[in-house]
């Protein structure tokens, strides 16, 4: 497609003219080359056949083996530039990036800089497709299904907001969700008078269990909910939800309803993702919204929905698609046809698209450490975390002890000071903790892959003693 509305019409008919000053092969090309030109066109409409695709697969399952260079997490701590000088335990909140994201930008970049409409006009859609290709293979899911956003606030927003609803049915969400699913769903209420519905599906997270969360799920739902706004992990108390039991309690209800009136389960995966060792047929969930910047340590500004053929049904998109297909379309070039639900639902524009084309690295970074490695180091921390924490009478431990109920977000109280003075005062000790940004505020720790057993026990220290801290010590 012509991506400059000055360009020659040819421009449009054939993929791009090759441009005399885009000579030589960069490292990612390489890297790419087994990626053939037709089946990574997937976000232009254009199908993948099978034998390619599962080629382009089998090509990247080979660097997919743990290197040397991540054999050990200190060798994987040292991908990240982030400073010595502290203990990063808010990591989560936006990712610093890794040696392979770091080169893969950097490369994309100088490319840009020196030629940006060669660049894109040649390597666009294999370079999105090679994203594509890296997401699918580690969520488990057809790449076609997959819609590339900016952000998990990206994602929700056009999500709830383009999602059909007949006269009469509803949105179920939760008390326990985000600024950015509260706030999307209420400018659809408002925009379109659509119902939505707010319940608590537990009244403790501390004490928390898969069958409280699960009954008060099944006991909201109403014949006229149609739609359901669930986070699977709460950064507001570290409670991560039984998804999948939520899923097959909700499969049994729509087996008696009618295919229009049965309820889609849409989930904000954000802080599951990077985390979890599942694929996306494990939640059992009607779409997955996620931004790619937090545990997946992807580029920042990167981020995607995921949707069954069914669910993708009652989609509508709100930004028009850049997709190639789409834009020969409206110029009347090719017949109307259908189009992926990916390649429709990503938004069109201009971006950053060094950014975007480097998420494939992210990828296969944890591919490479391997998805149970991360799991099991991230949990293990988190229990050291948190039983540590449990340990201490001058502490409240707001997060469940249960794997199967957490996962990287650790939520507590210290007696005696504010949430804010303990973040102060660990940020003293430099330590970084946050707050979690709620009306209910409380401190949070989050060891991840930048974290060693070492900096979690210097940081229960730290909290054992940050009671005898007198609190004008702090400003």
């Amino acid at each position: 497609m012509n991506l400059d509305p000055g360009g020659r019409d040819e421009d449009v008919d054939s993929e791009a003219d090759a441009d005399p000053g885009n000579t030589g092969e960069s490292s990612i090309q390489k890297r790419e080359r087994c990626m053939n030109r037709r089946a990574c066109l997937i976000r232009t409409g254009l199908s993948l056949s099978a034998g390619v695709l599962g080629s382009c697969l089998q090509a990247q399952a080979l660097t997919n083996q743990p290197s040397s260079m991540l054999d050990d997490w200190e060798k994987v701590r040292n991908q990240f530039n982030l400073s010595h000088d502290f203990i990063h335990m808010s990591s989560f909140f936006l990712a610093s990036h890794p040696k392979l994201v770091r080169d893969a930008i950097e490369a994309h970049r100088r490319q840009l800089d020196e030629n940006p409409i060669g660049y894109i006009h040649d390597h666009k859609d294999r370079l999105e497709g090679a994203v594509l290709t890296a997401a699918a293979n580690y969520l488990g899911v057809n790449p076609i299904d997959i819609a590339l956003t900016d952000s998990t606030t990206m994602g929700l927003a056009l999500l709830y907001n383009g999602l059909t609803l007949r006269q009469g049915q509803e949105i179920l969400t939760t008390v326990h969700d985000h600024y950015s699913t509260a706030v999307s769903l209420q400018l659809r209420a408002t925009r379109t008078g659509a119902s939505v519905r707010t319940i608590s599906l537990y009244s403790n997270p501390a004490t928390a269990t898969k069958d409280e969360i699960v009954q008060s799920f099944v006991k909201a739902l109403r014949p006229q909910t149609r739609i359901v706004a669930v986070t699977w992990v709460h950064s507001s108390t570290g409670v991560k939800l039984p998804i999948r039991e939520m899923a097959d309690a909700l499969a049994q209800i729509n087996a008696s309803r009618a295919e229009e009136d049965q309820a889609l389960l849409c989930v904000d995966g954000v802080h599951g993702l990077g985390v979890e060792d599942i694929q996306l047929k494990d939640l059992g969930c009607d779409f997955f919204i996620a931004g790619c910047h937090k545990w997946l340590f992807g580029p920042r500004g990167t981020g995607l929905v995921w949707g069954t053929p069914r669910a993708w049904a009652i989609a509508n998109p709100i930004i028009p698609t850049f997709s190639r297909d789409a834009y020969l379309m409206w110029m009347k070039v090719n017949p109307i046809k259908e189009l992926p639900p990916g390649a429709v639902m990503t938004p069109g524009g201009f971006h950053s698209f060094e950014h975007r084309w480097a998420l494939d690295q992210a990828f296969l970074f944890h591919q490479r450490i391997g998805k149970a490695r991360i799991c099991e180091r991230i949990h293990k921390l988190n229990r050291q975390l948190k039983e540590g924490l449990a340990k201490m009478g001058h502490v409240k431990l707001h997060t469940p002890l249960s794997d199967d109920l957490s996962a990287g977000i650790v939520c507590f109280e210290v007696d005696g000071l504010t949430p804010k003075q303990v973040v102060d005062r660990l940020r003293e000790r430099r330590i970084i903790a946050s707050l979690t940004p709620y009306s209910t505020r409380y401190a949070r720790l989050a060891p991840s892959l930048v974290t060693s057993p070492e900096e979690v026990e210097r940081t229960l220290r730290e909290v054992k003693e940050a009671v005898h801290t007198p609190k004008g010590d702090v400003h």
